[in-house]
């Protein structure tokens, strides 16, 4: 089955803290989990990043319920694309905590497509999603 993707950023509404964020995350793990859906979200205390990938009518299911969400405002879309992987494949939603540079550094990436391309002249490119996983690398679980 094809694993879909999107990435987004939006908004908080005033008064949305970082305990509000974590409840939302376990809220929507429990949920995703059951949509076959895996991702991260990042909050900065104002706005989130979020990423999700997974089958394409779960991703569909996950996604308008982000989009209706009263939580927040100003949802723009970052990317949408056919992903070659999973890359977060035990998280059915992680929330982390993010500095706002860090943030704004990650949504100003390039988010064009989700498959990780090489270049002659610079080895591989700095996509969104890489920079994700680099963010995430340290609460990745190690499996072996």
């Amino acid at each position: 089955m094809p694993i879909r993707a999107i990435a987004y950023t939006s908004e908080a509404l005033p008064g949305f803290d970082l305990l509000a964020a974590e409840k939302l995350a376990q809220t929507a793990a429990s949920f995703n989990m059951h949509a076959g859906v895996t991702g991260l979200l990042l909050f900065d205390g104002a706005r989130f990043l979020q990423y999700l990938e997974g089958p394409e009518d779960g991703i569909a299911v996950v996604f308008s319920r982000i989009f209706n969400s009263q939580r927040h405002t100003n949802l723009v879309e970052l990317g949408r694309a056919s992903a070659g992987r999973r890359f977060f494949p035990y998280w059915s939603m992680m929330m982390l905590p993010a500095a706002p540079e860090e943030l704004r550094e990650a949504i100003s990436k390039d988010w064009s497509s989700f498959v990780v391309r090489q270049t002659a002249e610079s080895g591989a490119r700095s996509f969104g999603l890489e920079y994700l996983a680099k963010v995430a690398a340290p609460h990745q679980p190690v499996v072996g």
